[in-house]
């Protein structure tokens, strides 16, 4: 079937897109455990690049499995076709002119290492959200670490399935941050990618 399809090379691109927005695109993928805190940061985040005249777009774990990715489990296959799905759409929204924000537990190293293949290593910013176990747990936001310890949930990560820390993250942020400081961390590490714009 692959060799009946083939790539059409449109006349507008990404260079193109950057220029009409006014900046560049890239990902922002946000990664840490279950109610560490990834969607809270992203939103304000996403609101301060918008303030600025930003173009952005977040895709958001719990969202995307409504709708996209309503198909897929939480087992160990699953949870890499749900990451490297949302690589392709984050890929495309990217190439559109975006500052895609994406918070996604992503527990495997791997499948991290693959959306920034994806996207490009250039265009891709790691923010570790490092909130413990322990701090996660006390929140537990959704309810969803009481029901793992009872065994109601299975494959919970960072309890009965694994977390693989980002070993160089661009950006590692937790609990003692408050928001506002979470948030002005990640937009000075960005800010010189956009000030360096047209830098291409």
């Amino acid at each position: 079937m692959q060799k009946n399809i083939k790539e059409h090379d449109f006349k507008i691109g990404k260079t193109e897109r950057n220029a009409a927005k006014g900046h560049p695109s890239f990902l922002i993928w946000f990664t840490g455990l279950s109610g560490s805190g990834k969607s809270t940061i992203a939103n304000a985040v996403e609101q301060e690049l918008h303030q600025r005249g930003m173009h952005t777009y977040i895709l958001d774990g719990d969202n995307i499995r409504h709708g996209l990715n309503s198909d897929l489990d939480f087992s160990p296959d699953s949870r890499t076709e749900n990451i490297r799905r949302i690589g392709e759409v984050a890929n495309l929204m990217v190439d559109a002119g975006l500052i895609v924000l994406a918070a996604f537990v992503s527990p495997y190293r791997k499948d991290r290492d693959l959306v920034a293949k994806t996207v490009g290593n250039g265009n891709y910013v790691e923010v570790y959200v490092s909130t413990s176990l322990e701090e996660c747990e006390r929140r537990d936001v959704k309810g969803l670490y009481e029901k793992a310890r009872r065994g109601e949930i299975k494959n919970m990560t960072g309890i009965s399935a694994p977390y693989e820390a980002p070993e160089n993250p661009d950006i590692e942020v937790d609990h003692t941050y408050s928001l506002e400081d979470s948030v002005n961390k990640i937009i000075t590490t960005i800010e010189n990618r956009i000030k360096s714009y047209p830098h291409e």
